[in-house]
């Protein structure tokens, strides 16, 4: 397969995203559908529009190229308008959670200096409370304004609609997303507007030679994060393929599976978490979905859950791994190379992948050791922000560093091990956490399961396993006792779990991903 990247010496995501299909076609970008059960459909000629009014309300209160704006929305056309205008005018977008406290959006603010922020009513609370902790926060946009707040849609109102983009190269930096590390501060990612394009081979490998005629593109995946901005939410507007914004207070299994069959949803990306609650439906047919593909990332997926998504989606999901200083890098395509049980695919074309040992040097088919990413690589972050240190560790020559723990075989296919520090060391042996929590998800009572090392003086670490039962399941001390038996008679005695706890649920971050570092903490310290 040969493979070239096409990066233009000129170019800007809101060009690329949007202005390119404003035709005056009435070509659809967005299909919001409200709290309240309303549909909006915003083509991208009206998407367009909005983000020229934005861009010169930016302009006409101060912001101007380099600025960093935030953006605390939901998905709906606001959080798609305010990324598109930043990008406008050369400012650099800083995605935010909605679910982040004061402490949380106070850091990232700060550290970033953000001059602008736009957001609703509930962001806006949460800022207000921490206002004298951002001298450098000049102009807050708010969907109904509010105190200090302008009035978001008065001031697109009174702005033009027609703006053209700055002038931007590729390594002109465009977006910031905070990491969401288990252990110290987060760091911001910077990436410039090579980003999106860098993405999109990443994109159409999972979801099965995205675009296709009749797609339609969605994720319960907030767009503050990397995998609901960039794995689905700026890649569809790049291919003209329309999204569907809804904001979910809470992921609701049925609700979801009716959602993607009324609306029409064609292409999925749906986290792990989200796949395991989508599992407990019964019948999923009857809600006569027309989905087409379906990726998912951040966990490892085992053989049952491939199994139970052919039997429920009629596809196969295609699993894909990425992170947010380099994201969708690894993947896999059912319409292109049969898929694995436990592995997280092959390199997505445009990447130059390699395990390497500890120092630094490329190892063999089947060895164990540290994926990295040769650099330059359109996909990859340029720093992070004001955190030189981080950076340079982040990288060893030419390789940037992902510190997953993984190996490859001799056909290209990558197997996800864990993180550096999630690896376990138990009595001489290297255990990765992934298989464990696997081979778990397989015994009829568990809903959900993390594993994970806990200081032991006799092995160094013991593997704990941190278990969500299914309904209905009496936990304590027997089913401990079954679990145990469970995987040291099926799966390896030196992996079993000496210690077994029960909890209601595990922590998570938005797009799924088991917060084992919150877990080692919470049970190393006895809680």
């Amino acid at each position: 397969m040969t493979f070239r990247w096409d990066i233009p010496a000129r170019c800007n995501i809101a060009q690329e995203a949007c202005d390119r299909w404003a035709d005056g076609s009435g070509q659809m970008a967005l299909l919001h559908l409200h709290e309240s059960g309303a549909v909006e459909r915003i083509s991208f000629d009206d998407l367009h529009r909005r983000a020229c009014r934005l861009a010169n309300a930016f302009l006409a209160h101060g912001l101007q190229r380099g600025d960093r704006i935030g953006v605390l929305l939901p998905q709906g056309p606001e959080a798609a308008v305010a990324h598109l205008a930043a990008y406008r005018i050369g400012a650099i977008a800083v995605p935010l959670f909605l679910l982040f406290g004061e402490d949380a959006l106070a850091f990232r603010l700060g550290d970033c200096g953000a001059a602008g922020l736009v957001t609703d009513g509930g962001g806006l609370a949460k800022v207000t409370a921490i206002r004298d902790r951002l001298p450098e926060l000049a102009r807050i946009f708010a969907v109904g304004g509010g105190p200090g707040a302008l009035d978001l849609a008065a001031e697109m109102a009174r702005a033009r609609d027609g703006h053209a983009c700055v002038a931007t190269g590729p390594d002109d930096p465009a977006l910031i997303i905070y990491t969401s590390g288990t252990t110290g501060s987060p760091k911001g990612a910077l990436h410039g507007h090579r980003v999106l394009r860098g993405h999109l081979p990443g994109v159409e490998w999972p979801q099965d030679g995205f675009p296709q005629p009749g797609d339609l593109f969605w994720t319960p995946a907030d767009w503050a994060w990397i995998g609901g901005l960039l794995d689905v939410l700026l890649p569809s507007l790049f291919h003209g393929v329309p999204v569907l914004a809804h904001r979910m207070q809470k992921f609701d299994p049925e609700f979801a599976f009716r959602l993607m069959a009324e609306h029409g949803v064609r292409n999925a990306f749906l986290p792990p978490t989200a796949l395991r609650m989508l599992r407990a439906v019964p019948d999923p047919a009857r809600f006569g979905h027309r989905l087409r593909s379906v990726g998912s990332g951040g966990e490892t997926l085992g053989a049952e859950m491939l199994d139970w998504g052919r039997g429920a989606f009629g596809l196969t999901i295609n699993e894909f791994y990425g992170q947010t200083e380099c994201n969708l890098i690894v993947a896999n395509s059912s319409r292109i190379f049969p898929v694995r049980p436990g592995s997280m695919g092959r390199a997505v074309p445009g990447h130059d992948l390699a395990i390497l040992d500890a120092e630094g040097q490329p190892l063999p088919p089947e060895a164990e050791g540290e994926l990295a990413v040769r650099a330059p690589d359109p996909v990859m972050f340029l720093r992070y922000w004001n955190q030189p240190e981080a950076t340079a560790r982040k990288y060893r020559g030419d390789w940037l560093l992902t510190g997953d723990r993984a190996r490859r075989d001799e056909e290209g296919y990558f197997t996800y091990v864990g993180r550096d520090d999630d690896v376990i060391t138990s009595a001489g042996y290297r255990i990765g956490p992934g298989e464990i929590e696997d081979f778990l998800l397989t015994h009829p009572a568990v809903a959900a399961a993390a594993v994970i090392g806990l200081p032991d003086a006799l092995r160094t670490e013991r593997v704990a396993a941190i278990i969500v039962a299914r309904p209905g399941v009496e936990t304590g001390p027997a089913l401990a006792t079954a679990l145990q038996d469970y995987v040291r008679t099926r799966l390896a005695a030196h992996l079993y779990p000496r210690q077994v706890e029960f909890v209601a649920e595990l922590p998570q971050t938005a797009t799924g991903k088991i917060m084992r570092g919150v877990l080692r903490r919470r049970y190393a310290e006895g809680d």
